[in-house]
């Protein structure tokens, strides 16, 4: 069936040089065809991500237009405005794939305002919004690494669709031939009929004014003196992130030259994720050549930031995104309270995943705190919520572990051009009074016990992979464990029984441990990989840390 498959693509007309080259580059390969064409990439989570190249289980224009397709069936049946918003980062081919997705949904019939130059998910999400869109598509394959490029979708709402518009579209695309299924006309035919327009700057300055307007201290960063060096990690955030900054107040920013620009081959950073050292390395060593106060950097489809803080002895420490998200939680709650600008009721939200240090700054500042299953759609879910109940400005701040903050309605995803305005914004507070982000994260600590938190991620590659971890998760259902580690699981909760946990359905699994500690087992929506998620509590970091290893040491085995 693959050799099929295979056959006929080698065999049709695909325009392409590079895909041309590939398949006449792996005929007579079993293994390599098989890679390519025994399975197809799966429309999960609202979207498709994979490796740019030939075949079904590929990135390509192919695949993109059939994915296209399904959401153009799919907003002709949504009445509406009949347009979607389409955005794209810095990956390669990244304007290719939006420009053919533009193409067939031009030839569908459906109206595009698509960015002129490359943009990131929180300005598509708010063109989404801006223009009453039906729906928008992002290109993007977040943080990883240069050879794979991605696909997401969203809803009317600027939120990653819906689990039940996506299972609708992903019906369609399997009823869309691959090659030929998919209707399309050429982007220069779509704008000469009218269909196909590019996002007007009133809505890109739009969506400065209303990052803008959610400053806590307005005016304050622009007597600081906060000293900043910035990475857009070769990505999209060099442009909206440095424009908010400067018309804030911070003008001191030194960009990091070697991942300035766009450069999907991210040469500088192969995995350029600012969770994780690597990629922050260019900057951290330009943050100690220019002694500044802060080391910040977005990811290449600039949702989210990471940040290093300059310590006392004049070294730099990556700060978490549980912790950076208990920072924002603490800054945005006093400021406001002090500004008079804190609403009634307010609300913040997290995810089940993040650290329940949050739960006890929000409680102190009388905010109520939300729980969401993980990805950031279920934050927005709860933002519109209030909406429909008239209440959205009870929303003051939402936050995920994997460095995702959001702090205003006007999107629906997680922002990273807001979160550095509100990490520079406290980083200058801090300064302007005598303190520093890291003397403030050390007395909240201080005040509500030192809680430590760690991901351990478990790949499961090749074609099996999918299913061996369907089994571990199946097993744990099965055969729940009295004991993790030698500590005794004092309550279980599988998020798989939304009777149970209020939520909707999840494959996670919680583990509460009679020392206090949390272990979450929640496999990756995009990757093959199962997430251990571990909360311990200690003495100092110290001994949280010898905790969380004995801990992983002991739940370790059960994913070998």
């Amino acid at each position: 069936m693959y050799q099929d498959d295979y056959k006929r693509w080698l065999n049709a007309d695909l325009i392409d040089f590079d895909l041309k080259k590939e398949l006449r580059d792996i005929e007579g390969d079993d293994e390599a065809i098989k890679d390519r064409f025994a399975v197809k990439l799966q429309f999960g989570t609202a979207g498709l991500r994979g490796t740019l190249g030939a075949g079904t289980n590929r990135m390509n224009i192919w695949v993109v237009r059939q994915a296209t397709q399904g959401v153009a069936d799919w907003v002709k049946t949504q009445g509406g405005t009949q347009t979607v918003a389409i955005s794209y980062d810095s990956r390669l081919k990244g304007w290719n794939f939006a420009r053919d997705a533009a193409g067939v949904l031009a030839a569908n019939g459906i109206k595009v305002r698509i960015y002129d130059e490359l943009m990131p998910v929180p300005a598509l999400s708010f063109a989404t919004r801006y223009y009453k869109c039906n729906a928008g598509i992002m290109v993007t394959a977040s943080h990883n690494p240069a050879k794979y490029n991605g696909y997401k979708a969203y809803g009317p709402d600027g939120c990653q669709m819906t689990d039940d518009a996506a299972a609708v579209v992903y019906d369609s695309i399997q009823k869309t031939d691959v090659l030929t299924g998919a209707k399309y006309m050429s982007f220069a035919e779509g704008v000469e009929k009218g269909l196909i327009q590019f996002v007007g700057d009133d809505c890109k300055e739009a969506l400065y004014a209303a990052i803008e307007a959610r400053q806590v201290r307005p005016g304050l960063a622009k007597t600081a003196g906060l000293k900043l060096v910035y990475s857009p990690l070769n990505g999209t955030g060099l442009v909206p992130v440095t424009r908010v900054l400067q018309d804030i107040g911070i003008t001191d920013i030194t960009i990091v030259p070697e991942q300035e620009y766009p450069n999907g081959y991210f040469t500088t950073a192969p995995y350029p994720n600012p969770e994780i050292f690597e990629a922050l390395k260019y900057g951290l060593e330009l943050a100690k050549k220019t002694g500044a106060d802060l080391m910040l950097a977005t990811d290449p489809d600039a949702d989210r930031v990471g940040i290093a803080m300059k310590c006392p002895d004049g070294s730099y420490e990556l700060v978490s995104g549980n912790e950076m998200g208990v920072l924002l939680l603490d800054y945005i709650c006093a400021g406001r309270i002090e500004k008079g600008t804190m609403p009634k009721n307010p609300v913040a939200v997290k995810s089940i995943v993040s650290t329940p240090l949050a739960d006890l700054v929000a409680k102190h500042y009388g905010v109520e705190l939300r729980h969401t299953l993980t990805g950031f759609k279920w934050i927005g879910d709860q933002i519109a919520q209030l909406e429909a109940a008239g209440e959205v400005d009870r929303f003051i701040f939402g936050f995920e572990e994997s460095y995702g903050y959001l702090a205003g309605p006007y999107v629906r995803d997680k922002d990273a051009v807001i979160g550095s305005m509100l990490i520079c914004e406290m980083a200058a507070y801090y300064r302007s009074i005598g303190s520093s982000i890291k003397q403030r994260l050390e007395e909240i600590y201080a005040k509500y016990g030192r809680y430590y938190n760690k991901t351990d991620s478990y790949e499961f590659p090749g074609l099996s992979g999918m299913d061996k971890m369907a089994g571990i998760m199946s097993d744990l259902r099965q055969n729940p464990p009295a004991e993790l580690a030698g500590r005794a699981v004092v309550k279980a909760t599988d998020f798989a029984k939304p009777e149970e946990t209020g939520l909707p359905k999840a494959n996670v699994l919680q583990y509460k441990l009679a020392d206090g500690s949390t272990v979450i087992v929640r496999p990756s929506g995009t990757e093959p990989k199962i997430k251990a998620y571990y909360t311990t509590k200690g003495t100092d970091l110290a001994d949280a840390q010898a905790q969380q290893a004995s801990l992983a040491e002991g739940v370790g085995p059960i994913f070998a």
